[in-house]
């Protein structure tokens, strides 16, 4: 996997930072030329990552999140997303639609199943006090 272009991010889990994020990483991949919809499709995503980080990761309380974004000679975008926050127990349960560690009513527990809605693919690795980490991968078609 040939790299043409990386970057590197790092803010604190401020939820005022989730959009900051978003726009950062769709800036970044506008030399791929990607469609209007694979844009949304990745700025989705990545909103949801960044929030999972900021209200599960780290509870609302402070830390450092880090984006590391990659774009592949053939135009496939690669987003890691990761925290150093309480770390995710039992991963194949947190993915369940649905499932929330939350105790707040507007968590609907659908970030994972968003994310891979809108991704080709979504990784997650995690321990307990170590915190996660979110790859998303997308194929950038766009034929313009």
């Amino acid at each position: 996997m040939n790299i043409i272009n990386e970057m590197h991010l790092k803010f604190i889990s401020k939820s005022t930072n989730e959009g900051f994020a978003r726009s950062v990483v769709s800036t970044f991949i506008l030399e791929l030329d990607p469609t209007i919809n694979e844009i949304a499709d990745i700025k989705t995503a990545v909103s949801e990552a960044v929030t999972n980080s900021i209200v599960h990761g780290y509870k609302r309380e402070s830390g450092m999140i880090y984006i590391d974004a990659k774009i592949t000679q053939n135009k496939k975008v690669i987003i890691k997303i990761r925290d150093k926050g309480v770390g995710i127990e039992n991963v194949e349960k947190a993915m369940e639609p649905l499932f929330t560690t939350s105790q707040q009513e507007e968590r609907a527990g659908l970030g994972f199943t968003v994310m891979q809605s809108f991704m080709d693919n979504v990784k997650v690795k995690s321990a307990p006090n170590k915190g996660t980490t979110v790859t998303l991968e997308k194929q950038i078609i766009s034929v313009r």
